[in-house]
């Protein structure tokens, strides 16, 4: 077992982080559950990869994430309530004592309920739990309002802290400028290094660093600063970032032209500092998911951060699969999963592979076809669509590196292989069928356990999407959304993709730069001087984003074997 480290820092990330414990939480108690499908009861997934053991000063064993999480106090309250879990651990009373300026809502209520007398959830009829469940999911629906709202998770008391200044106004931290104050406050940076520390130094033998940021604002700045001490500090540990945003931040309203300035100058920066210091990044963030191709089977309002975190959460747990499965040797009768990879060999997939490029789309088809319907077997490639924005719809890429997990069935070989002319039929057929160039290099995983659906997950599937998460029609049905009373589990394919798609997220951020804060009068210098950023420390900014497009100039050696 390799251990892995995840970080969260800021609002959406940690919205996206709550649902992904969600469903590690969800598979830890189907294990365990003798009513369960036994599809939940096998070891393929080792949970221990991202959890913890420990106990509580009585004695009492607990099993927590293996985390981080980072997010904003404001002066005069607390942006993010406090959770559930500090107040009250279902195993014993913790010691801390903290604010509470907001109340539980229904489902945390229901957690400390549980939690005090757990012969409550056990002995209550099928009935009277139906209709506590039903009020349970009305209650998130209408009222999310922070990510701890719904978070059902036991986390370790140095997992969560608070960012303080003196802010008045969320809406201030809303570019990579705003956050000086804690940027520049030692005592807050060293604090959020040790809480890091604590996990790494018990890792036996880390894998790496899963680090999911919130880059729309300020949170930005303050994963750049983490970032540069984890690389001083973790020279030789994989970082693999994704860059989470909320599609309401990404609208296209209306805006002056400082505020449209600021809001490119935000975008290249924080491009520039976020991926100078990990080894792969991941931008996820479509402009409006309520409108993509998932509208035909998922009913998600672009305004409710609870649902467009969902989706996003859903393709990391996807893509973090292979992390956890169990290593296999040749003479292994283990049938449920296949193609594991650890974070350093899927970087090394990626990034060191074809073009050698650092950035990768994230694609997701939820749910995923089935493979046991020949129809569907070379349709995956059709299904599979971008949560990365700004990318090229063109992906006929000759160069292209690619890792796809597919799970729920696991009827496919897995292979790989240098060159996808010598895969086997059946896996040629399930990715590459639709595609005229197929890519140069590319890895699969496949697992029987699929994606489990807990009960504070949103109602947003169609009608047309059955109980097991399959596709009863390619129609969008008209009838209230599905939640977790009417589907148990969704099969799910993701897939990273290192391939020239990207090259307009990047030439876009790199000419903003040069636009607006290197070219000679640019006004968005003084902005960039307002940040902090010196002439000097703008124009290395500018070199990097110029070297993250490189690879992609046609006049580059791009023959050259990786091995």
């Amino acid at each position: 077992m390799r251990e892995a480290v995840t970080v969260q820092v800021g609002g959406f990330a940690n919205y996206v982080g709550s649902h992904f414990w969600n469903f590690q939480d969800e598979l830890l108690g189907l294990a365990d559950d003798p009513d369960a499908d036994p599809v939940f009861k096998n070891d393929a997934l080792d949970m221990d990869v991202l959890y913890r053991s420990g106990e509580m000063h009585q004695g009492i064993p607990t099993y927590c994430p293996r985390l981080v999480s980072c997010w904003l106090r404001v002066h005069g309250g607390i942006i993010c309530r406090v959770p559930w879990f500090f107040e009250f651990i279902r195993s014993g009373s913790v010691t801390r004592s903290v604010s509470k300026p907001h109340g539980r809502n229904l489902f945390l209520q229901s957690l400390v309920e549980e939690g005090q007398n757990p012969s409550t959830s056990n002995g209550a009829s099928n009935s009277q739990k139906s209709v506590e469940d039903k009020d349970l999911i009305d209650c998130l629906e209408n009222g999310v309002n922070f990510w701890t709202d719904y978070s059902k998770v036991q986390y370790h008391p140095q997992s969560l802290y608070e960012l303080h200044g003196s802010w008045t106004d969320f809406d201030k931290f809303d570019n990579y400028g705003s956050a000086q104050e804690v940027v520049s406050d030692w005592s807050q940076i060293e604090e959020m290094n040790e809480r890091l520390r604590f996990f790494v130094e018990e890792c036996d033998h880390i894998q790496g660093i899963q680090f999911i940021v919130d880059d729309s604002g300020g949170f930005s700045s303050v994963a750049a600063q983490f970032l540069e001490n984890i690389a001083d500090d973790y020279t030789n540990t994989p970082v693999l970032l994704y860059c989470v945003r909320d599609p309401m931040t990404l609208g296209s309203s209306r805006r002056n032209q400082r505020v449209s300035i600021m809001r490119a100058l935000h975008d290249a920066v924080s491009f520039s500092k976020l991926s100078s210091f990990c080894n792969l990044m991941v931008p996820i963030g479509p402009p409006s998911l309520s409108r993509s191709y998932m509208s035909s089977y998922l009913y998600i309002q672009d305004e409710k951060p609870f649902h467009a975190s969902a989706v996003c959460a859903a393709a990391i747990h996807s893509i973090t699969v292979p992390f956890r499965l169990q290593r296999t040797g040749p003479s292994s009768d283990l049938a449920h999963s296949s193609g594991n990879l650890d974070i350093g060999e899927l970087l090394h997939i990626l990034s060191d592979q074809g073009r050698q490029n650092m950035v990768t789309a994230l694609d997701v088809a939820m749910p995923a076809p089935s493979l046991t319907d020949r129809d569907a077997m070379g349709n995956i490639e059709m299904k599979l669509h971008s949560l990365t924005p700004e990318i090229s719809d063109e992906d006929e890429d000759p160069y292209s590196v690619e890792s796809l997990v597919k799970y729920k069935e696991l009827t496919i070989e897995i292979c790989l292989h240098r060159w996808a002319k010598d895969f086997h039929i059946t896996s040629e057929r399930l990715v590459y069928e639709a595609r005229e160039t197929k890519p140069k290099f590319s890895h699969l995983s496949a697992s029987l356990c699929p994606l489990p659906v807990p009960l504070p997950f949103p109602s947003i599937f169609r009608g047309n999407i059955g109980r097991h998460g399959e596709i009863l029609s390619d129609h969008a049905e008209e009838s209230q959304p599905k939640g977790s009373l009417d589907i148990e589990s969704i099969p799910m394919a993701a897939r990273l993709r290192s391939s020239s798609a990207v090259l307009p997220f990047i030439e876009r951020r790199s000419g903003s730069l040069q636009k607006h804060g290197v070219a000679r009068g640019a006004i968005g210098s003084l902005v960039l001087r307002d940040w902090g950023f010196g002439r000097e420390e703008v124009e290395d900014m500018a070199e990097h984003l110029a070297k993250l497009l490189g690879p992609f100039h046609p006049e580059m050696d791009l023959t050259s074997d990786s091995d």
